[in-house]
């Protein structure tokens, strides 16, 4: 291995100076600004063997996310979402980390000269030494207090280099300061992530994007032309008095999960979770395709609500169907409500008609009813596949409607031809 000279003061400042701008422009992920820093490091002659930098993050499934880094080209570098630490392996490997004792004794920083033997009894950093590094640097910063340990929120870095002899003691100096700016530079970049994430979550894809792009003035709304979807589950009000209290969320995310993955891996945006209820709308450029994947997301929809009640049934649990209205008309979409509580959504008789066609299911006897605005753009083959079940008058439309709905021979022979194809 060769090891080139020291890091000079001022390429330490260009680093910071990058660093700064990075995280006020905010374009880099935090795996590029990590995987970035160790390579002008290394450029600027600070000599890195194995990088460790995690951040905790708010995210309904993983706790932080931590990037590794080898001076090795072979092992490379890899990034890697972590779970809970409050409870089970997580939890036991946690509490042997340094890092926890660094977050219960409040210190910033902790240095081991390895090649002293220094690992203050931490098996990781025992593995460290055994793997050849020489001397080893812990940085840490709450971000987030809490009262205890194992709440609080951090920016977690360590460094350590297989140079003989370790650091020295300006390498030290400049690694803590520089990490102070890399931590600044990642918690930026995590909350541009959180933010979309959280934007998508609770708004959907497409207002998500739009809203973060600056869309966020009360009227700020256009008219678009839209495939709209509604529905909700069949018998809702009847289960939700008689399942037992603590199964009634499970079984409204079991089916909001299965219509909203549906929806979702067709292209549509979810708007809003209405109780049982889903608004969805598909607006490609071209009607007739949306209303195709409309279709597509109810077939996906179906499928997975079959082995959902399968599932459901072999746990001993209650089962549900949906029902599915489908609409195509022009609607309003953006910004509606007061100038501090805002809903991006998309309003028009169009949504009050989808909704009513959702509600006709039950008198129709059908699981999924469409307009005839709808089945007149759906495109061949799928519009074959339809056939109407007559003119309804719909509660707060001035005109009856022709309805249409999937073609019940035509259901039959493709779920007998799909469950041929398992069979085979």
């Amino acid at each position: 291995m060769l090891y080139p000279g020291s890091m000079k003061a001022s390429e330490a400042d260009e680093i910071a100076a990058w660093l700064a701008e990075a995280g006020l422009l905010g374009m880099r992920s935090e795996a590029s600004l990590t995987e970035a820093f160790c390579r002008r490091c290394v450029d600027a002659g600070l000599p890195l063997g194995k990088v460790f930098v995690m951040i905790d993050i708010l995210h309904p499934q993983h706790e932080s996310r931590a990037f590794f880094w080898d001076e090795d080209p072979a092992v490379g570098f890899r990034e890697e979402q972590l779970g809970s630490t409050r409870d089970g392996a997580g939890a036991e490997l946690w509490k042997r980390s340094p890092f926890f004792h660094m977050i219960q004794r409040r210190e910033t920083t902790l240095r081991c000269k390895l090649e002293e033997g220094e690992t203050r009894g931490f098996q990781p950093i025992e593995e460290l030494r055994n793997a050849g590094q020489t001397d080893y640097l812990a940085v840490v910063y709450r971000i987030r207090q809490a009262a205890r340990s194992e709440d609080v929120d951090g920016f977690y870095a360590r460094w350590t280099t297989s140079r003989p002899g370790g650091f020295t003691g300006e390498e030290i100096e400049q690694l803590e300061r520089l990490t102070v700016h890399l931590g600044l530079a990642i918690r930026s970049a995590a909350q541009s992530r959180l933010a979309k994430t959280l934007v998508e979550a609770y708004l959907g894809r497409d207002p998500g994007r739009r809203v973060l792009s600056g869309a966020i003035r009360r009227g700020d709304v256009q008219k678009i032309n839209a495939v709209l979807w509604f529905s909700d589950m069949e018998g809702y009000t009847h289960l939700s008095e008689t399942v037992k209290s603590d199964q009634l969320i499970p079984l409204l995310n079991d089916y909001a999960e299965a219509v909203i993955n549906a929806v979702q891996s067709a292209g549509g945006d979810v708007l809003k979770l209405i109780g049982d209820g889903v608004l969805a709308i598909f607006a490609g450029v071209r009607p007739d395709l949306s209303c195709r994947a409309a279709m597509s997301a109810e077939s996906e929809m179906r499928k997975r609500l079959a082995a959902l009640a399968d599932r459901r049934r072999s746990a001993g649990l209650p089962v549900a169907d949906i029902h599915l209205g489908l609409h195509v008309g022009d609607v309003f979409y953006g910004n509606i409500g007061s100038l501090d509580r805002l809903d991006f959504t998309v309003v028009g008789q169009a949504v009050n008609e989808v909704s009513r066609i959702s509600a006709m299911c039950r008198s129709a006897g059908r699981a999924m009813l469409c307009s005839a605005e709808f089945a007149r753009l759906l495109p061949p083959p799928d519009a074959e596949t339809l056939v109407s079940v007559g003119r309804y008058a719909l509660r707060g439309v001035g005109r009856a409607s022709e309805l249409f709905t999937l073609d019940p021979e035509l259901a039959i022979a493709a779920s007998a031809s799909d469950a041929s194809r398992i069979m085979r």
